[in-house]
């Protein structure tokens, strides 16, 4: 059940008529009731993996609740940890090893005696998996009570708006506000619809249209110019983000309707002077979790210059591989870990630099430098993000400086009719980024709905109308999965 389809309208629309109308105590009962049917109408089967994750990691933290000395808390803790990344390496990862493992024998004429397993990664595992970690360590750590309500526990990870690509909320945020009678508030969810409404312009309108320009360029590399993938490589940078913030605003706008706070995923990346502001805007809840128990656990920067590096390296790459059992994703993590310690090592060169030839005189001018540069950065990462393999992710770094000599006989739309000037996707696309180019210099951090919000009448209604005729006539209505899906 897609968010962006028309199935979803209809479960959602009654799954909120009728968590309004029961009375509140009940009311936890229907929302977990909602979650695991809008689960199971992906794979009925992969329920019982939530089901398992859900009762180890809650009975783990009742069991720690009942322990004040934190040897006894730890062991429980490791057994919590390891049930969970073990689910999470065997149905994601396993398969993903043991070929690069028959790789690497094939190679000196070796055979491997590990059988192979044919998995489909269950949809939204990390995320759920990654939510119970946390609540686990939290509760090790003392920043959270056990959870004693096992329906409460059982929504917290597998509540439907954050169910399949997050945010990956935490337990210290979500539990509490289960505990608060939140009756209806027709500002709230008009805020949330708001949201939801504009999420859904930025998945259906923006990212499926430039998926239909993206996805063939990729698929084959080899037979594409250079200008081509520049082209191509641009127009993903803007659809990873419109596709994954868009659902983002779905799913926080869904859970504000029925009175649930949630953290915010993502603050205009693209609009970031650098790599580590970047990954302060970029998927917030996830670039946070790993900061909270994976880089400062190790030693974060409260070690030595080298160490510190190490942590940032080590850190980008299990992110990387975080996004898939695929080596394009290590690569991609590998990028911007190099694109971090750079940065942190050349920061006082940079600095005297730009003193030297004085763009510190010329703060507007150097913040745009700053953006652009960043920008470009983090686009050439994204070549290893979608390509379907490592080596097609070399064949195009190869090939961006190639056909560029077509231009003088005018040769692009004829070689490339997908990319024909009069295609509507390409119209719709390339419009629809200069719109939101516009919306996001215009947005402060409260985002598009509190923009909007306070405007008059006359200006708010147009706009509103306008979004919704444009996902009506030129939206892709279930017929593209959220790229995040598949994390």
């Amino acid at each position: 059940m897609l968010f962006n389809s028309v199935s979803f309208l209809f479960f959602f629309t009654l799954a909120i008529v009728f968590y309004f109308s029961i009375p509140y105590r009940f009311r936890w009962a229907w929302l977990l009731s909602a979650s695991y049917y809008f689960y199971i109408s992906w794979k009925p089967g992969y329920v019982i993996l939530i089901l398992l994750t859900t009762l180890i990691t809650y009975y783990a933290g009742i069991q720690m609740g009942k322990r004040e000395l934190k040897n006894g808390r730890k062991r429980i803790l490791i057994l919590a940890l390891a049930f969970n990344i073990g689910l999470l390496f065997f149905f994601k990862y396993f398969e993903f090893m043991n070929e690069s493992l028959r790789g690497i024998l094939g190679h000196f004429q070796l055979s491997s005696p590990i059988p192979v397993f044919h998995f489909i990664i269950p949809i939204g595992i990390s995320f759920y998996i990654f939510k119970s970690l946390s609540y686990a360590i939290d509760v090790y750590r003392g920043d959270v009570k056990p959870e004693r309500h096992l329906g409460f526990f059982a929504l917290y990870v597998s509540f439907f708006p954050q169910l399949l690509a997050g945010p990956i909320e935490r337990a210290t945020r979500f539990l509490p506000q289960l505990y608060q009678k939140l009756n209806f508030d027709e500002e709230r969810v008009t805020h949330g619809l708001r949201r939801m409404l504009w999420g859904f312009f930025q998945k259906m309108v923006i990212a499926d249209n430039l998926a239909v320009l993206v996805d063939p360029v990729f698929n084959l590399p080899s037979e594409h110019s250079g200008l081509v993938l520049i082209m191509a490589t641009l127009f993903y940078t803007f659809q990873i983000y419109c596709d994954f913030s868009g659902y983002s605003d779905i799913a926080i706008g869904a859970a504000q309707v029925m009175g649930f706070t949630t953290l915010e995923n993502f603050n205009r990346p693209y609009f970031s002077q650098s790599i580590p502001e970047f990954w302060r805007r970029w998927h917030i809840s996830l670039s946070s979790w790993f900061r909270d128990y994976c880089y400062i656990p190790i030693g974060g920067n409260r070690v030595s210059i080298p160490r510190w590096y190490f942590n940032l390296f080590v850190v980008l790459l299990i992110c990387g591989l975080w996004h898939g059992a695929n080596w394009t994703f290590v690569a991609w993590g590998a990028i911007h870990g190099f694109y971090l310690v750079l940065s942190a090592a050349t920061q006082p060169i940079r600095k005297n630099i730009c003193q030297t030839i004085g763009l510190d005189r010329c703060p507007r001018l150097h913040r745009c430098l700053k953006t652009g540069v960043t920008f470009l950065l983090v686009s050439f990462a994204w070549i290893f993000f979608r390509a379907n393999s490592l080596s097609d992710a070399l064949s195009i770094l190869s090939r961006l400086s190639a056909g560029w000599g077509d231009l003088a006989h005018f040769s692009l739309s004829k070689s490339i009719p997908l990319w024909n000037p009069l295609r509507i996707e390409l119209i719709v696309g390339v419009f629809s980024i200069c719109l939101l180019i516009m919306v996001e210099s215009m947005q402060n951090r409260g985002g598009f709905t509190q923009m909007f919000s306070k405007k008059p009448a006359w200006i708010r209604w147009p706009i509103y109308y306008f979004i919704l005729l444009s996902i009506l006539l030129l939206g892709h209505f279930g017929t593209k999965q959220f790229i995040y899906f598949q994390f």
